[in-house]
C-alpha cells in the first residue's frame, strides 16, 4: 500500500508539473497606460502561429479598437518575432482551413484597424509572421530583424495577404521574393517597404513605454520618427536592375530566360534557388501575385483561401511538409514533377470558387464580398 502510494503520488505530481508546463499561455495581453500589448508567447516554437492562438487574437484585437490609443504586437524571446504558422497541422484537410479562415480574419482586421496597429519585427518574421505585421500602420526592424516568404519551398504559395502586400513592393521585389524566398535583414526591410522604421533592439523597451503613453496618432507618428535610424545602401541594390528586368516577365519560364541571360553570380544563385522549388508552387505564386497587384486586401484573402484550401488536398502541399520538416529526408516528390507539366488548367483549378458555405467569410465586413 505504502509503496503504491508513492508511486500514485510521484504520477500525480509529474502530471500536475505537465498540466502547469502547458498551462503557459501562448499569447499573452497586457495594458500599459494607452496602449494594448500582444506577446506572441511560444518562443520554443519561434512563436509560430497556431489555431489557438489567432483564436485568441481575433476577439481582442477587435475589443482593443474601441477601447485603446493604439497596439503593440512583439514575439516572447530575442530569436523570433513569428516564424510562420504551423504548416504540420494546417497540411489537415479539415484543420487546415479552419487555422486559415480565422489567421485570414486577424489579417483583414489589423488591415483596416483603426488605431495605430505597430509590430516590433525583432527576429525572424516569416509567412504568418508577416501576416500579423505588415498590414499594421507601423512596422519596426531591429538589426535582428530577418523577413522572408519561404512557402514555395515546402508546396504552399506566400498567403496571409501576401497577394496585396507583395505585389505593391518597388521594382517587382514582390515577386522576386514571394518566388524564391529570399531573405532581408535588418535595415534591408526597410529598404523593401516592409517595415515603416528602423530602431536598435535595445531600444524597443523605451519605446514602448513611450508608445503607451501617447494619446493620437500624431504623437505616435513623431515618436516613432524620433527613434528611427536611417536605413543604409540596400544589399540588394547591385542587382535591382536585374530584378526588376527578370522578374517583369509575366510567367516563370521567361523569368528564368531572363535570368540566364544575365549571368552573373546572383543570377546563377537564383536560378539554383528557382530549380529547387515546387513547380507547382511557383506557378500558383506567380498566378496569385498576377491577380493580387488589382485586387483590394479582402478580394487577395478571399482568392489565398480558395487556393490554400485546395493545397492541403493537393500532393504538394503535405508532401513538402512531410520531406523538410517531418520526415527531413529533404527529398520531396512533387506532382507535377516538372515546370512543363504544370498546365495552365492545373494551375487555375486552385482558383476556382469554393461552395458557398466553405468560401472565407469575413466576420464582421460587409465591403469584403466579391
Amino acid at each position: 500500500m505504502f509503496k503504491l502510494g508513492v508511486t500514485i503520488t510521484r504520477n500525480t505530481s509529474s502530471a500536475v508539473k505537465r498540466m502547469m508546463s502547458t498551462q503557459e499561455p501562448d499569447v499573452l495581453f497586457e495594458t500599459l497606460n494607452n496602449a494594448g500589448i500582444i506577446t506572441l508567447n511560444r518562443p520554443k516554437a519561434l512563436n509560430s502561429l497556431n489555431t489557438s492562438m489567432v483564436e485568441k487574437l481575433l476577439p481582442q484585437l477587435r475589443d482593443w479598437e474601441n477601447s485603446k490609443t493604439l497596439v503593440i504586437i512583439k514575439g516572447a524571446g530575442d530569436k523570433a518575432f513569428c516564424a510562420g504558422g504551423d504548416v504540420k497541422s494546417a497540411i489537415d484537410p479539415v484543420q487546415g482551413p479552419i487555422f486559415f479562415h480565422t489567421e485570414y480574419n486577424v489579417n483583414y482586421l489589423i488591415g483596416k484597424y483603426k488605431i495605430p496597429y505597430i509590430a516590433f519585427i525583432n527576429g525572424i518574421a516569416m509567412g504568418g509572421g508577416l501576416g500579423v505585421s505588415v498590414h499594421g500602420r507601423y512596422r519596426v526592424a531591429t538589426e535582428k530583424t530577418m523577413i522572408a516568404m519561404p512557402e514555395t519551398k515546402i508546396g504552399l504559395f506566400p498567403d496571409v495577404g501576401a497577394s496585396y502586400f507583395l505585389p505593391r513592393l518597388p521594382v517587382n521585389l514582390g515577386l522576386y521574393l514571394g518566388l524564391t524566398g529570399d531573405r532581408l535583414k535588418g535595415k534591408d526591410v526597410v529598404k523593401s517597404g516592409i517595415a515603416t522604421h528602423f530602431v536598435p533592439s535595445k531600444r524597443l523597451y523605451e519605446l514602448e513605454k513611450l508608445l503607451s503613453r501617447c494619446t493620437n496618432e500624431g504623437e505616435v507618428q513623431a515618436l516613432l520618427n524620433k527613434f528611427d535610424e536611417p536605413p543604409e545602401e540596400f544589399s540588394l541594390a547591385d542587382n535591382i536592375k536585374h530584378i526588376n528586368y527578370c522578374f517583369a516577365a509575366s510567367t516563370i519560364e521567361e523569368i528564368i530566360e531572363r535570368l540566364e541571360k544575365v549571368k552573373n553570380e546572383w543570377s546563377i544563385k537564383t536560378l539554383e534557388t528557382l530549380r529547387s522549388m515546387c513547380p507547382g508552387s511557383l506557378k500558383i505564386t506567380m498566378r496569385t501575385l498576377q491577380r493580387g497587384a488589382q485586387l483590394q486586401l479582402a478580394h487577395c484573402l478571399r482568392m489565398e483561401y480558395r487556393v490554400a484550401c485546395r493545397c492541403t488536398t493537393a500532393n504538394d502541399f503535405p508532401e513538402g511538409v512531410r520531406a523538410l520538416l517531418i520526415d527531413k529526408d529533404n527529398n520531396p516528390k512533387w506532382n507535377p514533377k516538372t515546370l512543363a507539366e504544370v498546365t495552365d488548367d492545373y494551375v487555375e483549378s486552385f482558383f476556382k470558387k469554393l461552395p458557398e458555405d466553405k468560401e472565407l467569410k469575413f466576420f464582421d465586413a460587409v465591403d469584403a464580398k466579391l
